[in-house]
């Protein structure tokens, strides 16, 4: 069997990833129709983890701005001009596939941040998922009030982190 890998995820791909969503993240479900929209807006940020024929992962990011979270849940509408980093909304990979396939995407998300301009990586842990962060390299913020609102949509413990720009993980 072929090593899983990442390529870019497309429409078709949307009934996998909403059932990887609902069964990673039952906590805090989105519509399809929102998977759908950060895919049109940053196509090159959406990928889906492929292993053998099926879909095992999904990982979503888009630009956006610093020490801001986008609704969960919500729609973007439109990409901001002046986005200062590139946002992991989110990387889901079902239990046994998981094991590096993590740092590959934020690598391949880092690669793209650099020929973008951008120099930052940002996202929202949830579940316990901050060690994980923070062997790829993130590092928590500390969040006033209006992140530490916008947080708790995504349920207790979740933590902003941003990726130190001088080390963007490279790809392997």
């Amino acid at each position: 069997m072929s090593k899983p890998h990442w390529r870019p995820a497309h429409t078709s791909d949307l009934p996998a990833i909403s059932a990887i969503a609902a069964r990673i993240h039952p906590d805090l479900p989105e519509r399809p129709e929102v998977f759908a929209e950060k895919m049109r807006l940053s196509p090159d940020g959406c990928r889906v983890l492929v292993a053998g024929d099926e879909i095992a992962g999904y990982g979503l990011a888009h630009p956006w701005k610093l020490q801001q979270i986008p609704p969960l849940d919500g729609f973007l509408e439109r990409l901001p001009q002046d986005a200062d980093c590139l946002y992991v909304h989110d990387v889901a990979v079902l239990p046994d596939r998981r094991g590096g396939v993590a740092r590959d995407y934020i690598g391949g998300i880092a690669e793209l941040a650099r020929a973008s301009g951008i120099t930052a990586l940002a996202l929202v842990s949830v579940y316990a998922t901050r060690p994980l962060w923070e062997h790829l390299g993130f590092r928590p913020v500390t969040a006033d009030a209006a992140l530490r609102a916008k947080l708790a949509s995504y349920g207790e413990g979740a933590t902003y982190m941003r990726h130190d720009p001088a080390r963007l993980p490279r790809r392997r």
